[in-house]
């Protein structure tokens, strides 16, 4: 048990922050950018089974967030078991759940990792968003003992609040939640700006 805390920790320190670069502001700060995805698995536990699923029925889903500081979305990550030419991905404001940005993305060869960068996406300090993806593939996954994870947690500057899925190609904003898996993989680039 401790030892896999230990593992979960030490994964979760060194893997949170992706790629350093510096911010473009006169204030001589330089923050850097992270992306939460290999944090949220160990956290969660989601890292433990791993099941693809293709083919199968379509679902919009992915992860309900806020920003503990304020910050932008520079680039979009997705990782799936089958390619898809054409994977929409949405920003959502969940306060309204009305649509942010929509981005269609080419998800060219199967199980391999894809970053797109985007136009900035400016988002603001503690206000929830969601992102999410529609597909009929993905990865499900799970812990072991097949307990149930609890929300919110922070990974780096994101705090993840729940993830959410609904059934269907419509984008609707999905409000069905469940705590026990997560199906994805689907995240962002996100770099402090203040």
């Amino acid at each position: 048990m401790m030892k896999t805390f230990l593992k979960k920790l030490l994964l979760l320190v060194t893997l949170t922050i992706t790629v350093s670069c510096g911010n473009d502001d006169d204030s001589g700060l330089s923050f850097t950018e992270e992306n939460y995805m290999t944090g949220y698995l160990a956290i969660t536990g989601f890292d433990e089974e791993e099941a693809s699923i293709v083919d199968y029925s379509d679902y919009e889903f992915g992860l309900e967030f806020s920003p503990i500081v304020t910050g932008k979305i520079t680039a979009l990550s997705v990782k799936l078991p089958a390619a898809n030419p054409s994977l929409r991905i949405t920003l959502w404001d969940t306060e309204t759940t009305s649509v942010i940005r929509t981005q269609m993305v080419n998800v060219a060869t199967e199980g391999t990792s894809y970053t797109f960068e985007i136009d900035d996406l400016q988002l603001v300090k503690d206000k929830e968003y969601a992102i999410t993806m529609n597909t009929n593939d993905w990865y499900n996954r799970e812990r072991t003992d097949g307990t149930a994870v609890a929300y919110p947690l922070i990974v780096g500057n994101i705090q993840i609040n729940s993830y959410i899925w609904d059934h269907g190609t419509d984008q609707i904003y999905p409000t069905i939640g469940s705590l026990g898996y997560y199906a994805g993989d689907i995240s962002f680039n996100f770099i402090q700006t203040e």
